[in-house]
């Protein structure tokens, strides 16, 4: 950032059929907020501007997680991505990582990119990853904002649709843990087969699909009783109200329980709004540039930062600046958990440790405080 750019001012197939009494999202009670945070495993650099490389920013990704459950927070999600500028490709792995060190956090993938993976593997992973870090695992599911996956792993571009809506059914189907007889086009055919391992969910493995808002997406995962995950990444959050209503509209007419809707947002936490701005916004100018000039968007600029923190989906400032905005989002949404992507591009690791504890220290009971006396 240059010095007159301060930011001191700146504030497919049938469904299976639910059993309505026992499938449940997760396990958390009505009502309950749950905190969140996200990760890609961006490729960052050290504060004197070095780049790091993949197993030193895998190694980092699993102290961020660590930490985490040290702090209080509830979920640690890691991303799935195949390019040069992120280091995790195998969330399930690094999330193994971070079980095999903690106790307590929930580990989730943000997210899974199901269409261009086998819904069997991929269940049959996190099967594995709950049983060995008893329960804690979820996985959302999406198909991607990004699709170098697809040639990677030998799936036409023009099967996008239909690769993820018969892939999410199969999935669901899974989630019985019983034999599966299933048919479709874009796998081989089960006759009841049945998956391993098993898990100790009465339900089978917590699943949630993520949504970029669409809302033929947000019937999808209302008709197989999946979690909904909302995607905000530009915007007023409060702008996705009609699809977290949609939500449960839909689950209600399909003679279920209440499910609960999740949130993934952008945002940094500092000391001040001036010094989280002031550390965010060079790493956050680039990324922008990079992605907007693979995807024909405008330069990214100083004011259109000030307005994502001010009026967008930026939760980025003082513990009780971004505290006060998530419970904002929270309250606009009817949220039951906040998934906040702590990092950006090349944003130091020592700045993300400093963002996670006090996420975790002073902005979560900040939240809870504001809501309970809202």
């Amino acid at each position: 950032m240059t010095e007159n750019q301060s930011f001191a001012s700146t504030p497919a197939l049938a469904a299976p059929t639910p059993n309505p009494s026992t499938e449940m999202a997760d396990s958390v009670p009505a009502g309950t907020l749950e905190f969140g945070l996200h990760t890609f495993g961006d490729i960052t650099a050290d504060r004197s501007g070095t780049r790091l490389d993949h197993p030193e920013v895998l190694r980092n990704v699993v102290a961020e997680g660590v930490l985490a459950d040290q702090v209080g927070v509830d979920v640690i999600g890691v991303g799935e991505h195949h390019r040069p500028d992120y280091a995790v490709s195998a969330p399930d792995m690094v999330l193994a990582g971070i079980g095999a060190q903690t106790e307590r956090i929930k580990l989730i993938s943000a997210v899974t990119v199901l269409s261009s993976d086998d819904p069997v593997r991929v269940y049959q992973r996190f099967a594995t990853l709950d049983g060995i870090t008893g329960g804690r695992a979820e996985v959302s599911l999406g198909r991607g904002s990004f699709i170098e996956s697809f040639p990677l792993f030998g799936y036409d571009l023009q099967d996008y649709e239909r690769l993820f809506e018969e892939k999410l059914d199969l999935f669901a189907a899974l989630r019985s843990e019983g034999p599966v007889t299933w048919q479709g086009s874009t796998r081989s055919a089960l006759s009841r087969q049945s998956i391993f391992p098993t898990t100790a969910h009465a339900s089978g493995l917590p699943a949630w699909v993520a949504v970029g808002g669409t809302p033929a997406s947000v019937v999808r995962a209302a008709r197989y009783g999946l979690g909904l995950e909302l995607a905000i990444i530009g915007g007023q959050p409060a702008r996705f109200a009609p699809f977290a209503d949609l939500y449960r509209r839909q689950i209600q007419e399909n003679g279920m329980e209440p499910r609960r809707v999740a949130v993934h947002s952008h945002g940094f936490v500092a000391q001040t709004d001036e010094e989280a701005a002031e550390r965010y916004y060079p790493h956050w100018e680039a990324s922008m540039r990079k992605l907007g000039a693979e995807r024909g968007w405008p330069a990214p600029s100083p004011a259109q930062f000030r307005q994502e923190i001010t009026q967008g989906a930026l939760h980025l400032g003082s513990p009780e600046t971004v505290a006060r905005k998530i419970a904002t989002t929270v309250k606009a949404l009817g949220a039951g958990r906040f998934g906040m992507k702590y990092g950006n591009g090349s944003l130091p690791h020592e700045d993300m440790m400093e963002s996670i504890e006090l996420y975790g220290t002073q902005v979560k009971p900040m939240v809870l405080d504001m809501l309970a006396g809202s």
